[in-house]
């Protein structure tokens, strides 16, 4: 068994050497897929919503996966030969604190207005619940 899965591990990084925006979207959509999947079966659902699944596999395969790619492609402009720990950390401190936050913003839009199918309203207040210092009002549709 051990060697079906370093064979498809081999075969993996090649792709994502080969195509790596390809792979990564690939991978992203696989991922959210298979863990809500997961999370459905966990919350004891008696019929899988496929529709639910598949809406999120495209997030993950449209955006989440190209996201990642060019964000630390980015991140290795902006720390151009710069390696070791301290350069991880700052990576991680600058990701965190810039493309995290909008991140789980459009995650929440999308789900409440594209899975979900809720109205705008309902989204923003939700939102402005979960994360009152986000400002929306602006945002008036």
């Amino acid at each position: 068994m051990s060697e079906i899965v370093n064979e498809a591990w081999k075969k993996y990084l090649v792709a994502l050497q080969d195509h790596p925006l390809r792979t990564k979207a690939i991978t992203a959509g696989v991922l959210i897929g298979t863990s809500d999947l997961v999370a459905q079966k966990i919350s004891g659902v008696k019929k899988l919503q496929l529709r639910r699944i598949l809406l999120l596999m495209l997030y993950g395969f449209a955006y989440s996966g190209p996201f990642g790619h060019f964000l630390h492609k980015l991140m290795d402009l902006i720390f151009k030969g710069k390696k070791g720990n301290k350069t991880v950390a700052k990576k991680v401190l600058l990701e965190q604190l810039t493309s995290s936050p909008w991140n789980n913003f459009l995650f929440m839009m999308y789900y409440g207005l594209v899975v979900e199918g809720r109205p705008w309203g309902l989204v923003r207040n939700k939102i402005r619940n979960d994360y009152p210092s986000v400002q929306l009002t602006a945002w008036k549709v």
